[in-house]
């Protein structure tokens, strides 16, 4: 990256300053030209607020931290990759991107990846702070090409995904944001190429997958104990059934699958449940004490307490809102 330009925005602030676009469009991208946003201009008008800190490059590309309020807004398509992470949250969050709906739990450790020039509704109900990387398309085209890795340089949309080395990259490229700005430049140029690299060989060209952290379950043995928390049938859902079919001790089960995933196997299927319950609650013949039901709850009363520790809503204020 060349020269950052380490700067408190609260004067001049994009949130304030109108709306910048562009003619461009992502390489490889055929859909029709539209006007695209600058990044920084559209997260302030999104969030309601100015970054915290930011340190941005001749190039294009920079670096914001974030903190913010709950909100529930389109954000519109923009001229560069956003790839964020999350600090010191546990919660929940929906995106929708055309007809789909994508649920997943902002945390330590999991990434947020919008694709340049894609549009998506976010729904984010408690206040978060957050770290995102402004990444210009051509930064990823130099740096594929410097490595020699023969993939596409699109980056895939991921909501959530647990991917603990770029969110310990992003955490640390925005701890440098408050340091010395000479210090920091020779850093902050290396760290933004070892990021590109990352994306490029983790989250360019590949359908959606499982990412686990360093110490964790394998993809195959992560997949294998996600299917049979999410089978509908009969199967043995238990510590021990999971941690045998992985081929490891209940103990050590548990931790690798805290360490890819973020939660533990009973918080992971609480909130798998529950995201369930949401797809249901969407339905209007379908009653809240249906939906309690269904899903294993001994009572209404019980599963509105977890609805709510989970979404900061009951079920029934839930459901009104997304009418």
């Amino acid at each position: 990256m060349s020269k950052p330009c380490l700067c408190n925005v609260t004067q001049d602030s994009p949130q304030d300053s109108p709306v910048e676009t562009t003619d461009t469009r992502r390489q490889g991208d055929h859909t029709p030209i539209t006007d695209l946003r600058r990044p920084v201009n559209e997260m302030a008008r999104v969030l309601k607020t100015t970054p915290v800190h930011i340190a941005s490059d001749l190039s294009g590309g920079a670096i914001a931290k974030w903190s913010h309020d709950a909100f529930h807004e389109v954000v519109e398509p923009m001229t560069d990759h956003v790839i964020m992470t999350y600090v010191g949250t546990v919660q929940r969050l929906e995106r929708r991107s055309g007809n789909s709906i994508i649920t997943g739990t902002a945390r330590d450790g999991a990434i947020t990846i919008i694709p340049a020039g894609s549009r998506s509704r976010w729904d984010i109900f408690q206040p978060m702070e957050i770290i995102q990387l402004y990444l210009p398309q051509a930064t990823l085209a130099r740096v594929a090409g410097e490595v020699n890795i023969a993939v596409p340089t699109d980056l895939v949309e991921r909501t959530a995904d647990p991917d603990l080395v770029t969110s310990r990259l992003l955490v640390s490229a925005a701890e440098s944001v408050e340091g010395n700005e000479t210090l920091d430049k020779l850093f902050r140029q290396q760290l933004s190429d070892l990021l590109a690299t990352r994306l490029l060989s983790a989250h360019a060209g590949l359908p959606p997958t499982y990412h686990p952290a360093v110490g964790g379950l394998s993809p195959m043995v992560l997949r294998r104990a996600i299917e049979r928390l999410q089978s509908d049938s009969d199967a043995d859902v238990s510590l021990t059934a999971l941690a045998s079919d992985s081929g490891l001790s209940r103990f050590h089960f548990c931790r690798a699958f805290k360490e890819s995933t973020g939660l533990s196997p009973h918080n992971w299927l609480r909130q798998y449940r529950l995201e369930q319950a949401m797809v249901m609650l969407r339905d209007p013949h379908n009653s809240v004490a249906m939906v309690a039901a269904s899903l294993g709850y001994a009572s209404q009363t019980a599963f509105a307490a977890a609805f709510r520790k989970l979404t900061g809503e009951t079920p029934s204020d839930w459901r009104r809102r997304m009418r």
